[in-house]
């Protein structure tokens, strides 16, 4: 086996879900600044984590919807922003073809005046 392969830190840490306040302790290398202190009386590092196996719909058997840091809003206002310059570029778009369409009805009309005066 290969030797010094293995991480120094592995230690006990306690993992705090932050949707329920689920706490359970295990071995990790995590790093973090914040301790808490364990049932037993010690104190442990604390690891926050947004979901864990008590409150992720899976294991729970309840379907909801976890907005977390607010992605669903992110992303419904990335979507209406991009509607709004769609709109915006297709209604710019049809004002140039009716600008253009108006030159060359106008050029078109100015020919035909020509042909009549010149005959």
């Amino acid at each position: 086996m290969k030797k010094a392969i293995h991480p120094e830190n592995y230690r006990l840490m306690v993992f705090e879900d932050l949707n329920n306040g689920f706490r359970f302790l295990t071995r990790s290398t995590a790093n973090t600044e914040e301790t808490t202190k364990w049932d037993d009386g010690n104190d442990y590092p604390l690891v926050k984590v947004h979901i864990t196996s008590a409150s992720h719909p899976f294991f729970t058997g309840e379907e909801r919807v976890l907005d977390i840091e607010g992605r669903v809003d992110k992303f419904k206002t990335r979507a209406a922003a991009g509607a709004a310059a769609k709109d915006r570029r297709a209604s710019a778009a049809k004002k140039a073809a009716n600008r253009q369409a108006a030159k060359v009805e106008k050029a078109e009309s100015k020919a035909e005046n020509n042909k009549l005066t010149n005959k």
